[in-house]
């Protein structure tokens, strides 16, 4: 059995949720990340950050990034799984909730991400083909 774990992208970092937008986008550019995980004030996930979320929801609408919260772009409940789970359950989880990126959580901590190129480096190609038509293609 494949295990989160073995496919994630290990040391994904996350911001506070008071953390400001430009300070987000600024980890990104150093991680050369396209997401980041939000966490409250206990460090648990609460959210996540996309570069998408901050051009539409930030720049678009003509806020500012250096006074903008992180927790003010993060919306509905952020999917996770454990680093135990099995590869079959980061597929379905990400395919059933049409997400790129995916948190892996070890002992209530944060030890990486899975993304899309994560994917497509242990799946066969019937699986990377469900997937870009479950996330891609099915209709909302």
């Amino acid at each position: 059995m494949t295990t989160a774990k073995e496919i994630m992208h290990p040391g994904a970092q996350w911001i506070k949720k008071t953390d400001t937008v430009l300070r987000a986008s600024q980890l990104m550019r150093d991680l050369n990340v396209g997401a980041i995980p939000v966490a409250d004030e206990n460090e648990r996930l609460c959210g996540i950050i996309t570069d998408r979320d901050i051009t539409v929801k930030c720049v678009a609408e003509g806020l500012d990034a250096s006074r903008c919260q992180a927790a003010e772009l993060c919306e509905g409940t952020p999917r996770w799984i454990d680093a135990n789970a099995d590869v079959e359950d980061v597929l379905h989880e990400m395919e059933n909730h049409r997400i790129k990126r995916l948190p892996v959580i070890e002992n209530k901590k944060l030890v990486g991400m899975i993304s899309e190129a994560d994917l497509a480096q242990h799946l066969t190609d019937d699986q990377i083909a469900e997937f870009a038509e479950m996330v891609y293609a099915r209709g909302s």
